[in-house]
This record gives C-alpha cells, structure tokens and sequence, in this order.
C-alpha cells in the first residue's frame, strides 16, 4: 500500500467516524471468511459497518476525529464496528459472540465516551424498543386491572352494606 493509498484510507475513515457516534473496537481472530461473512451480513442488516483497518491508519483517523480513549486497544486484528445506535451494534456483536465465540470486544466509544467490553455487553443484553414498550404497556395493563378489581370490591362491598 502506497503512501496515496494509505491517505485516501484514513481519509474515507476518517469521513465515517465522523457521522459515526458509535464505534466498537473488536478483535476478529480465528474467524473463517465463512463467520466474517456471516458477521458483516447480520450487523448490515442492522444499519451497522464492520471496517478491518491497519491499526496504525485507524489511530490517524481517530486523532483526525480528535478520539485518544481507543489507541490503546489497537493491537493485533483489528475490525471497527461503526454505527449509530449503539444497541443495535451491541446486540449484534452480543449475538454472535455467544453463538461463535469470536469477535471478542477490545473497548467500545459510545456517544463519545470510551467504555469497557463488559459496559458494551450489557448494551447488547437491553430488550429492544418494541420488547421494552410491550414490557410498559403488559405493566399499565396489570395496574389497572388492579385498580377495576379493587373499584369493584368497593362497589360490592358498599352495596352489601346498605
């Protein structure tokens, strides 16, 4: 890769860090091209990119971007998973790891806060949107089946008095 090349890479990463308020450090090794493929398939069909990038191009994008938290975790192979909703982006990256045991998470950049792995897997483990407002409204639901059941009581128990 020549000098031209290299730049025109940090450049373009550079542009997707910037609209990215989300990015995942993962290590990706001892995964076949079948998984990768698998992986990069399931986090595009939630909204998310998968980049493996030279750890030194990706520190000159992040430094570009003015992100320090992540040089530490750039070592080895490196892939950045980068998105806007970092649940979404956990969930996937959550999912597949239980199910193949590979990519491991390094450090996570959330909202523009550097976060651990274990902050990032439990990002993945939080129900998503329709699950959580189903969750409220079974809730709402049970409170006022409770508060007929007792306004009911009352009404029997006024009647039976009088």
């Amino acid at each position: 890769m020549n000098k031209t090349e290299r730049q025109e890479t940090v450049d373009s990463l550079s542009a997707l860090l910037k609209d990215t308020p989300t990015v995942y450090v993962t290590d990706f090794s001892g995964m076949s091209v079948l998984r990768m493929t698998e992986f990069r398939r399931r986090l595009r069909a939630a909204g998310v990119s998968y980049v493996v990038v030279k750890n030194t191009l990706a520190q000159r994008a992040l430094a570009a971007n003015g992100i320090t938290g992540l040089h530490e975790h750039l070592a080895g192979p490196t892939g950045l998973v980068l998105g806007t909703d970092a649940l979404a982006a956990a969930k996937v990256l959550g999912d597949f790891a239980k199910e193949f045991e590979r990519p491991t998470v390094k450090a996570g950049l959330v909202d523009g806060k550097t976060v651990p792995p274990e902050h990032v897997k439990r990002l993945g483990q939080i129900p998503s949107r329709e699950v959580l407002l189903a969750q409220v409204a079974g809730s709402l639901n049970g409170l006022l089946y409770s508060f007929v059941g007792a306004l009911e009581a009352l009404r029997e128990q006024r009647g039976t008095a009088s």
